[in-house]
């Protein structure tokens, strides 16, 4: 069974995720951790548990999304997945990261590339990705049927979704990826996004106001 940990980073109050399964194994989804004590309450958590950090997973490039990459590759020797759109997104992370008064470390650029339908596994577990655009280009969301959840990025909130008027965003792309790669889940799925509180697929499918 997995564990679903979660944590709130900088000043985007990113979500960032620990997951792990009986094995010890985990991975390390979108880490926010942009200050010495994030960077210590993440690492805390793994070091406590004696978890075992096998990948480190980008659901996009966006600059809140992936300030503590380079702090969780180092520490844990680990390369960054994700999908090969969203180059232009680390390619000017630092540039985006000054408009917003955020200092990157060395930014760490993902080597391990992921298409739709792929899989990732960690220990005795596996997260079906689906290439879920319109937010930014590169998205993903991550689905483990046993559990029923999704980790969605910014791709979905409780009661809203992403917005689509930052670089490579498209309502119409946006729409299309929420009905045909997450509303066709059922309505028992959890969804766990990148900013603000879960929700679940019914939930949205019934009151999210942005969707039709």
């Amino acid at each position: 069974m997995i564990t679903i940990k979660s944590f709130v980073f900088n000043s985007f109050q990113v979500n960032s995720f620990v997951l792990s399964d009986g094995t010890g194994d985990c991975i390390i989804i979108d880490p926010g951790c942009n200050d010495a004590r994030e960077k210590n309450e993440l690492s805390s958590y793994i070091d406590n548990n004696r978890l075992k950090p096998v990948a480190l997973v980008n659901t996009h490039f966006h600059v809140d999304h992936v300030l503590g990459n380079h702090f969780v590759g180092e520490r844990y020797h680990l390369e960054p997945t994700g999908h090969k759109a969203g180059k232009m997104f680390w390619e000017t992370a630092r540039e985006f990261g000054s408009v917003f008064n955020l200092e990157l470390d060395e930014i760490k650029r993902p080597v391990h590339f992921v298409e739709d339908g792929d899989e990732i596994t960690f220990g005795q577990s596996t997260l079906e990705v689906r290439y879920t655009p319109g937010h930014a280009d590169g998205s993903i969301c991550l689905v483990n049927h046993p559990q029923k959840f999704v980790i969605a990025g910014d791709v979905l909130f409780q009661a809203s979704i992403g917005r689509t008027d930052l670089p490579t965003g498209d309502f119409d792309t946006l729409m299309q990826s929420i009905r045909e790669k997450l509303f066709t889940l059922e309505d028992d799925y959890t969804v766990y996004p990148g900013h603000g509180p879960k929700t679940s697929i019914g939930f949205e499918r019934q009151h999210n106001p942005f969707i039709e």
